[in-house]
């Protein structure tokens, strides 16, 4: 679920025209409608829990485990054998999609045993599999594909995107500057450009716990158009 870190350094708001607000997106889910009535026969239907940054997105009222079956071979034997590993209360962004798709940190990958690759959103083909379980009724659902790393991104609307003299697909270096000495450039991020979109970073848990996590107010800056 997006968290918006908050944008004051000693009680003065630090946003100008050339920067935006950088919001750590946590582990989430999206999923179909007919993921969705599989996981939840009884009421598939996602609730609005919270409305998040970007218009029509919302956290909603279903949370899912994710189990993923890794392949363990033993140093000694050289037998492999299949485990379980799981990361569990992982909550389904609304509305509904036309594809599945798990995101979850670097750091959850490896908790995973799982080779997780980072991708934009939406670009899921040769992605991680995975298992979706309702933790209340046990049903599941099993995904060949569809877990990712998401890539780190700015939403701009066109507009944005001409203040800024940048255009959709472009790779961008970002100053974020931190008021607890972790100020940091984070290059290879993204611009996403769509008029459904509001102006705003978004970097998974492990990015922003680098930069000093949701208790730091920050703000980001591009320095440098190609990284």
């Amino acid at each position: 679920m997006l968290g918006v870190l908050q944008l004051f350094l000693r009680g003065k708001k630090i946003m100008s025209e050339k920067t935006f607000i950088v919001e750590t997106s946590a582990h989430h889910i999206h999923v179909t409608n007919e993921t969705l009535a599989a996981l939840f026969p009884e009421d598939p239907v996602l609730n609005v829990v919270k409305e998040l940054s970007q218009p029509g997105q919302f956290a909603s009222d279903k949370r899912l485990d994710v189990v993923y079956h890794a392949s363990i071979k033993d140093k000694k034997t050289g037998e492999v054998t299949v485990k379980d590993f799981t990361l569990k209360n992982l909550r389904i962004l609304g509305p509904v999609r036309d594809h599945n798709q798990v995101e979850i940190s670097m750091t959850e990958a490896r908790s995973l045993k799982a080779n997780v690759p980072v991708r934009e959103s939406g670009d899921i083909e040769g992605s991680a599999p995975c298992t979706l379980v309702n933790p209340v009724n046990g049903k599941k659902v099993d995904l060949d594909k569809g877990m990712i790393i998401a890539k780190r991104h700015i939403h701009m609307t066109p507009e944005d995107a001409e203040n800024f003299g940048v255009k959709n697909g472009q790779i961008v270096a970002v100053k974020i500057k931190s008021d607890n000495g972790r100020s940091a450039v984070l290059g290879d991020t993204v611009v996403r450009v769509s008029p459904k979109y509001a102006l705003a970073m978004h970097i998974d848990t492990d990015e922003s716990n680098a930069i000093g996590g949701k208790s730091v107010g920050v703000v980001g800056e591009i320095i440098d158009l190609v990284f």
